[in-house]
């Protein structure tokens, strides 16, 4: 998908059909006609784009003459056979001397706030602003989901506290994976962070240096929350694994318990089935006897086993 942006003189977002200097070329899972139409327009190096075409791809800044290529990790919402799931994609941002383009594989919240023209101070033809102000917002999104892994987490383990269900157990692996998935996207927009603010890549006025500032501060509390949902998730799953461990235990001792209660009258019984001379054979309340013992022995059994606390939890 190719859209184009331009904010006019009455600094109104408007959509172009037509490519024109000072707008902003927005790319979604582009097609090659679409690929080749934007560099045939503009003139840059097709791999610049298409490098942001892959989802392995690392995050990084780098320069190739006045083309300005910052490609870095945005979160997405994705879903799976166990609910929610959270993911990383790249998004490229490229700038020249009269374009900007930006390039993902999937339509995502962030770049439809820019088109809708919910973000204030925003202008296709303010290039490294432009940059910055996605930066900030894909921290905050960040920042934000993170929240909303936190959330989750603590009502699946509310639920898990009333009762242990595998499907819960698979959601907080998800978020597991999701935190880590997080926290990995995050060290590395951090890293060029970093390096925009220390290498003149792109052309900063000192507002511009101070929103970059502050965009670094969001994505380094991004990482700290990160790693402490993943601490905290990881101990959750590690306690839950010892409860499950720990009723099992409990389960197989109360089975052992009652085994063993009825295998004693089991015994008892099969004593008086051999073809011998038994004591009480010749009582004409032999049966009753053997039934009284029978249950004398279990009640005594039973009540060892209750003092050793084989059947409370």
């Amino acid at each position: 998908m190719l859209k184009v942006y331009y904010t006019e003189s009455s600094n109104q977002l408007v959509e172009k059909d037509e490519i024109q200097k000072g707008c902003w070329i927005n790319l979604i899972a582009p097609t090659n006609e679409e690929i080749e139409h934007v560099v045939e327009k503009i003139g840059i190096d097709p791999d610049f784009i298409r490098d942001a075409l892959d989802e392995e791809e690392r995050s990084r800044a780098e320069k190739d003459g006045s083309t300005v290529s910052v490609i870095v990790d945005l979160p997405v919402i994705a879903s799976d056979e166990n609910g929610i799931q959270y993911d990383t994609l790249p998004l490229a941002m490229i700038t020249t001397d009269s374009y900007f383009i930006t390039v993902c594989l999937r339509d995502n919240p962030i770049l439809e706030l820019f088109a809708k023209h919910k973000v204030k101070n925003f202008y296709t033809y303010k290039k490294t602003r432009f940059v910055f102000q996605l930066l900030q917002m894909i921290a905050t999104y960040y920042l934000r989901y993170l929240r909303q892994i936190n959330r989750k987490t603590e009502q699946i383990e509310t639920e898990l506290r009333l009762s242990l269900k595998n499907n819960d157990l698979f959601e907080l692996l998800s978020l597991e994976k999701s935190l880590v998935y997080f926290a990995t996207s995050l060290k590395s927009n951090d890293a060029v962070l970093e390096k925009l603010l220390k290498v003149s890549y792109l052309k900063m006025y000192e507002e511009d240096k101070d929103l970059l500032e502050d965009v670094i501060i969001e994505n380094k509390q991004a990482i700290e929350m990160s790693l402490i949902y993943s601490n905290i998730l990881k101990s959750l799953m590690d306690a839950f694994s010892s409860v499950i461990s720990n009723n099992l235990n409990i389960e197989m001792r109360f089975l052992t318990a009652i085994t063993i209660i009825l295998a004693l009258p089991t015994m008892v019984a099969s004593f008086y089935g051999m073809n011998i001379p038994l004591p009480f054979q010749e009582s004409s309340h032999a049966f009753l006897i053997v039934i009284c013992i029978v249950f004398s022995v279990a009640a005594f059994a039973a009540f060892i086993f209750w003092k050793k606390r084989f059947f409370r939890k």
